[in-house]
């Protein structure tokens, strides 16, 4: 007979925290969020930290090289997505770890025979103000001007009008050369009044923007996630079929840390990729693996040597996994049991080995339930998929900005690696969705805000650190009619005049 669990399969919908004792010092400024991402033994410091519980999912409506800097810059890592070529890849991760902070690329770039139409287009695509106008129309084309808001009216010009026209002429630009330290040409800024400043190599070619706002921003990076050279920690998916050519290429760019992307991780393959690593690296490369759903499926990533465990199957926004193959598990009775393995596996061994909780978030609080349940750190794919630094499309549908988001089982993405079962290299079926979600702005801001209420409930619960919370949370089973009683009922709402009964 199979082997049944008689505990239904629960997800964070059905759970609540229940508040306890909170005294003075239990202030959302005093809250530590962070977290271990790799296995160490007990006493001793883990090799890698976060200072915020967040990952960007390995998916390629996601995890690029920008979503990874800006990732960084909050405390958290992005792993940039894998199915791609192992040159792109590399590449990604290179010009993220070459990334200096305040030095930015130019990805809004037009040419002087451009329209304003054409503008304005760019403008929507990537939501900046401000273009460079270089020969070529590229990011490090030789720079002829600068367009921003002050350089055109809509009401007053025709949409055919030339950028040649209408930019703020090189004549007019006040510039510095490469080489320029950050300090250097922040002082420029300021004393020149100026909005932002072109560094130039010394044939005029357009090398990086250096924006006022970003000084404050900077500034305000506290949490900012550096390796020992200064520069962004930065990760990278990687795939049980080809990772014997991917990871060298990927440790030669730079990457801080893998984790095999599967949707299943309770397999010989995957034991294989992680006894290649140490054969090859020892503990020097960290590898995370997944995804498991049970104490039988830690245990076997643990011994095969997983840095960290990624749980969770079939909870995902754009997943059909379950649809489709009637397999995983509801994602809170999957991370509670993991996490019960990885307490006993520190207990017998002296080893923690972090597990990530990876799917099935949808509102903000659901953060904080993982983490109460035992998770150390999130991987998120929706809900990083809606901001600026995503690489992918903001669209207009039906009158709302939205942004585009496939998974990788979709027959967009055609990631077959990543449901490799050893068979032919295609994608028999599909196992994700091509879907869009709800434009939300920048990384930054939307962050700041979950985390807020990450760091509020937690001081409602009467703890200031994620190990703090996962020893005293209390936890309660909630029935159908309590959600209709957590949210607005009983009353008629004044913005959408629905009567809520």
């Amino acid at each position: 007979m199979a082997r049944y669990f008689t505990e239904p399969s629960r997800t964070f919908s059905e759970f609540l925290l229940v508040p306890g004792y909170s005294s003075k010092e239990c202030t959302v400024e005093n809250v530590n969020l962070k977290t271990p991402v790799v296995k160490f033994k007990k006493g001793e410091k883990p090799a890698l930290e976060m200072n915020i519980p967040l990952t960007s999912a390995v998916m390629q409506a996601v995890s690029d090289d920008r979503m990874a800097v800006a990732l960084a810059k909050e405390g958290g890592i992005s792993f940039i997505y894998g199915s791609q070529s192992v040159e792109s890849q590399a590449t990604m991760v290179a010009r993220a770890k070459a990334y200096k902070a305040g030095f930015v690329i130019s990805d809004s770039n037009i040419s002087p025979d451009d329209t304003l139409q054409d503008v304005l287009i760019l403008k929507r695509k990537t939501g900046h103000s401000t273009v460079a106008v270089t020969t070529d129309g590229t990011a490090q084309g030789k720079l002829v001007g600068l367009v921003t808001n002050r350089d055109y009216r809509i009401s007053r010009m025709e949409r055919d009008t030339k950028v040649s026209e209408f930019m703020t002429p090189l004549d007019q630009l006040i510039m510095a050369p490469a080489g320029t330290s950050l300090k250097e040409a922040n002082n420029v800024i300021w004393n020149s009044k100026i909005n932002q400043l072109p560094i130039v190599d010394k044939d005029g070619k357009l090398q990086y923007l250096v924006f006022r706002k970003d000084y404050d921003n900077h500034k305000e990076n506290t949490a900012e996630l550096l390796d020992n050279q200064k520069r962004y920690v930065i990760g990278a998916g990687i795939n049980t079929r080809d990772y014997m050519v991917r990871i060298p290429a990927l440790v030669e760019a730079g990457a801080d840390v893998f984790c095999i992307d599967s949707s299943e991780g309770y397999s010989e393959w995957q034991r294989d990729t992680l006894e290649w690593v140490r054969k090859n690296y020892g503990d020097s490369v960290k590898v995370g693996a997944g995804n498991v759903v049970d104490r039988e499926g830690f245990r076997f990533l643990a011994e095969c040597g997983a840095d960290f465990v990624k749980v969770g199957i079939g909870g995902g926004s754009i997943c059909i996994t379950r649809e489709q193959k009637g397999i995983g598990r509801g994602q809170a009775s999957a991370v509670i049991e993991v996490a019960e393995a990885r307490n006993e596996y520190f207990e017998e061994t002296g080893i923690y080995i972090p597990i990530c909780s990876d799917g099935g978030i949808v509102y903000d609080y659901h953060m904080t339930l993982a983490l109460a349940m035992g998770a150390d750190f999130i991987m998120l794919g929706r809900y990083f998929a809606r901001f600026d630094e995503s690489p992918t499309n903001k669209v207009n549908i039906n009158g709302s900005y939205m942004k585009e988001y496939w998974g990788e089982g979709s027959g967009r993405a055609r990631n077959w690696q990543r449901y490799d079962m050893g068979g032919d290299e295609t994608l028999s079926f599909e196992e994700g969705v091509d879907s869009y979600v709800p434009y939300a702005g920048s990384l930054r801001d939307n962050v700041s805000l979950s985390l807020k209420k990450v760091k509020s409930t937690m001081c409602n619960c009467g703890v200031l650190s994620i190990p703090e919370l996962q020893e005293k949370a209390k936890m309660t089973v909630i029935s159908t009619t309590s959600l209709v009683e957590g949210g607005a009922h009983d009353v008629l709402l004044k913005d959408n005049n629905l009567n809520y009964k």
